[in-house]
């Protein structure tokens, strides 16, 4: 059987009877749309976090895209962020009309240079859209300082975080509002599609919920500002409620596997210029994926498929060089950090079920694998 980075079928196997019972209460409540579930776990998601309100949406793209509109960022605004991250965050800035401006990342860590950010802004600047890559948080005091002085906007990219900290604060409580995904990938992750917004704003809360019901406010078949039909499923809400309680269980076991990880190669990794995953100080990494580097990537991935082991690059092409984004005007080398990072890192199975004997397997191969370079 080929070893991928992510399955959910262990997980499944371990909480298959909550998992339906999760589907049969939703069944049986007579409310499948913005029910007892939904309302329930925005409740719940907020509480876990501090913060005064959550609101659903069918995806994490959408959550950035409502989350913008919200807060007022729309055509020919422009909000900093970077290229090194998953494409549905430059969509979404895109689809308000606004536009993307990229800052590059860190070699150490390969999170968002915030010493760049202040000469990127410009009288037309609205945000800054810091993502929380990997599991770990982006250095927020230097947008912090920035946004008071120059009366910005921050919206965190938390999809790849639940639950990380910065400083002892969690992501998503940085900023003036913040997105997730819950793909069934993530950290907290429901069995489909999913999103939510967090935010302590509630001007910023109650046009949230107009935008992701058509632009609906308290009389239905009534639209007060255009808005989306960008509703949380109610089977999904309920899946999530349950699997949010497991949430700090899941994060332990990611970082018991990225221990595993550690231990087991460091020493080759010394050896053979293998750079493992970096925690900055002050972070509480949760590894959403387990991110490492090496100037053969290309030639190690194709030794380790000899092998059946699968592995995925997150990510192989900036945002900011593919067809589709070209308008931008980035030209080759740009942003260098970026690029080179796009062509060295991979990642290493990583999910809360992985197997003791996969995880071991992984590694004996991929040491094998670098000796042999």
């Amino acid at each position: 059987m080929t070893i991928r980075v992510w399955g959910y079928l262990h997980e499944y196997e371990q909480e298959r009877a909550d998992l339906l019972d999760a589907v049969e209460t939703v069944f049986e409540s007579g409310n499948l749309v913005l029910g007892a579930s939904v309302l329930g776990f925005e409740a719940e998601y907020a509480a876990y976090h501090g913060v005064g309100h959550c609101v659903t949406v069918d995806n994490g793209t959408n959550a950035i895209k409502v989350a913008l509109q919200a807060l007022g960022v729309g055509p020919g605004d422009e909000v900093i962020t970077v290229s090194n991250t998953a494409a549905p965050t430059v969509v979404a800035i895109d689809a308000v009309g606004a536009v993307p401006v990229f800052v590059d990342v860190r070699e150490r860590d390969y999170l968002m240079d915030v010493d760049q950010v202040g000469a990127a802004i410009t009288p037309n600047t609205k945000a800054l859209l810091p993502v929380h890559l990997y599991g770990q948080c982006v250095e927020m005091e230097p947008l912090e300082r920035l946004a008071r002085e120059h009366d910005l906007l921050i919206l965190e990219d938390c999809a790849q975080a639940h639950g990380a900290r910065h400083h002892g604060r969690l992501a998503g409580t940085m900023g003036h509002s913040a997105a997730y995904s819950f793909y069934p990938t993530k950290v907290l992750g429901a069995y489909g599609d999913g999103g939510a917004v967090l935010t302590d704003d509630e001007a910023v809360d109650k046009r949230l919920r107009r935008l992701r019901y058509y632009g609906m406010d308290k009389v239905y078949y009534v639209v007060e500002t255009p808005g989306h039909n960008s509703r949380l499923d109610e089977v999904q809400a309920e899946i999530l409620r349950r699997k949010l309680g497991r949430l700090d269980a899941y994060i332990a076991a990611r970082r018991a596997v990225a221990d595993r990880y550690a231990d087991g190669l460091a020493d080759i990794a010394a050896k053979t210029g293998l750079t493992l995953p970096s925690v900055n100080d002050g972070n509480d990494h949760v590894y959403y994926v387990y991110v490492v580097r090496h100037p053969e990537r290309d030639r190690i991935l194709d030794r380790l498929a000899e092998h059946d082991i699968s592995l995925n690059i997150s990510y192989p092409w900036p945002v900011h060089t593919m067809t589709g984004f070209a308008h931008l005007g980035y030209a080759t080398g740009a942003l260098p950090v970026t690029e080179r990072l796009a062509r060295e890192i991979f990642s290493l199975p990583m999910y809360p079920s992985l197997p003791v004997d996969v995880q071991d397997k992984v590694i004996a191969t991929l040491r094998d694998v670098l000796t042999a370079l």
